[in-house]
């Protein structure tokens, strides 16, 4: 049985994680809408051998745009432009099942998985920003529960999609001239709670068969959602004993609902700042950090913890009292990060910001390149992860650090691949083929 092997995805952000990347003397900010740019960044992440580029995505302009740069660029239309850049390198695109169709859904990712061979991924979001709801007719918000029920029925019914054409259904025999077999192309005939669709897709099942299922949550509803449903996992812990809590109670709740743990990769995010010592390192997170605004950082903790501060308050206490913990906001996954960091730390509120704003609550980690490989490897080799979502502080810099100097590092421990091994997403996670589940009426409630 070969040796367990770590996985790395590039997690992109426009310019970088660090809220003040855009600022920093090594970002252009002028190329953050350049598909060049992002191309450059996916063949330096082909040639480190990574699994995947990973972007991020919302239906909804960030109110904090004022200060970073925190606009959203359509995945779609990127990865297809980085696809045709690339060979092996998997492509994951954030969509909405709260804010999407699943049938525009569908033909998006199975377009993408064709156009790429075989090398898409849907990172599956139910949305948590509220202001999206006026940009699709609604006056509110859908709640937490109510999101999570219709993704729920939402990836069943694209599942069942993807699965509406058997893998023999394509002929193409210019003899007979029989160019599709359409005993093999079945409606879904899907009626539900939240979605009615008759199907079937209008293109051939993909060379995935179906996109790799990634989840990007960790609150309760999210770790059922993921134990049912995902093949990688998105998450954030700031300590090695949440990530093993997290990572044990996910391999427990899958193999519970009997799939094997083994095919459920979970992929925290680290951000790194590298120096060639360790107070160089921790130099450069300094003088990021000296380039945060507090207007921002105060917007962002407000949103997270419901905490108004003015800016004469930068360096007293953090009044948990204070905090607001009704509502959604008390339920979310990020929510409980941070009040474990307050408890943990005891921080002023600017040193808690400065926690904040080098990657929104994922763990940020200074050090030599030997140090942030020895994080990884922990982690990786005491049940906390099976690989990282690497979320560069800044762009393209802080990710060439990385692929020069902490990947090899990797290589040589035996940690990560030094060549690709297959072509495919699926391949690159060690993830089977699934085969088409035969398509059948299904009433729900």
């Amino acid at each position: 049985m070969s040796a367990r092997k770590l996985h790395l995805n590039l997690f992109v952000y426009p310019g970088g994680h660090h809220e003040a990347a855009w600022r920093y003397h090594g970002t252009d900010p002028g190329r953050i809408l350049d598909i060049g740019f992002y191309q450059d960044l996916a063949r330096r992440a082909e040639q480190a051998t990574l699994d995947a580029v990973f972007f991020a995505d919302g239906p909804s302009l960030a109110d904090n745009v004022r200060y970073a740069s925190r606009f959203r660029l359509e995945p779609f239309t990127w990865l297809s432009a980085i696809a045709a850049a690339t060979e092996r390198i998997g492509l994951i695109a954030t969509a909405s099942t709260t804010y999407t169709e699943p049938y525009n859904l569908a033909r998006l990712f199975a377009s993408l998985d064709h156009l790429s061979r075989g090398r898409a991924g849907w990172n599956i979001v139910t949305t948590g920003a509220p202001q999206a709801a006026g940009n699709f007719g609604l006056d509110a918000h859908p709640v937490h529960a109510e999101r999570y029920d219709r993704a729920r029925e939402f990836v069943e019914v694209v599942t069942r999609l993807w699965d509406s054409w058997e893998d023999e259904a394509l002929v193409a025999d210019q003899k007979s001239g029989l160019f599709a077999d359409t005993d093999r192309i079945h409606e879904i005939n899907h009626t539900g709670r939240h979605l009615k669709v008759r199907g079937p897709l209008n293109l051939p099942r993909s060379p995935q068969g179906r996109p790799v299922y990634v989840q990007a949550g960790s609150s309760e509803d999210g770790r059922s959602f993921a134990a049912a449903h995902a093949e990688a996992v998105f998450t954030a812990h700031q300590t090695l004993r949440s990530g093993q809590e997290f990572y044990a109670d996910l391999k427990a709740r899958t193999a519970a609902l009997g799939r094997n743990p083994d095919r459920v990769l979970v992929l925290p995010g680290i951000s790194p700042f590298i120096g060639s010592t360790e107070a160089e390192a921790r130099a450069l997170h300094e003088e990021f950090n000296d380039l945060t605004q507090p207007e921002y950082s105060l917007h962002l903790l407000h949103r997270l913890l419901g905490l108004r501060l003015s800016a004469d308050e930068l360096d007293g206490p953090v009044h948990r009292r204070l905090i607001e913990t009704g509502g959604e906001r008390g339920n979310g996954s990020r929510f409980q990060l941070v009040l474990d960091i307050i408890d943990r730390e005891q921080p002023t509120v600017r040193q808690l910001l400065h926690r904040l704003a080098g990657a929104r609550g994922h763990r940020v980690v200074t050090g030599t390149p030997e140090q942030v490989a020895d994080q990884i490897q922990e982690w990786f080799e005491q049940g906390a992860a099976d690989g990282f979502n690497i979320m560069p502080p800044w762009l393209p810099g802080g990710f060439d650090l990385f692929a020069d100097q902490v990947v090899p590092i990797l290589q040589a421990r035996g940690l990560f691949r030094t060549t690709y091994d297959g072509t495919t997403l699926r391949e690159h996670y060690g993830l089977p083929r699934p085969t088409a589940v035969p398509a059948s009426p299904k009433e729900y409630a």
